[in-house]
């Protein structure tokens, strides 16, 4: 059963998480592979730009990465102290986010 983040996510126990994505279906991040020939190599440097652009929008530190062939693993660093001095109506993202009532 699912969870809401406020259960997953206490900065409180620890600031420090470890999340992982893979690919499904045998599909590649990067690398080779060995069924089609395809390459797939390139996509490493994309991953790690795309790393550090999120990681300059959100108040996260990367500590650690990973990028394998079908999966990544981070490790990062949620700054507490930061995401609590954002200001809602004038974070570019944050103003775009329904309100809670």
């Amino acid at each position: 059963m699912t969870r809401p983040r406020a259960e997953l996510v206490s900065v409180n126990d620890t600031p420090y998480y470890h999340c992982i994505g893979r690919c499904v279906r045998r599909a590649f991040l990067c690398g080779k592979d060995t069924l089609t020939g395809q390459d797939f190599s390139h996509r490493k440097a994309w991953v790690r730009e795309r790393l550090k652009v999120l990681q300059s929008v959100f108040t996260i530190e990367l500590c650690a990465y990973a990028v394998m062939s079908n999966h990544y693993h981070l490790v990062v660093h949620v700054d507490a102290k930061a995401a609590g001095q954002i200001k809602r109506d004038t974070h570019p993202i944050m103003a775009k986010l329904p309100r809670k009532n």
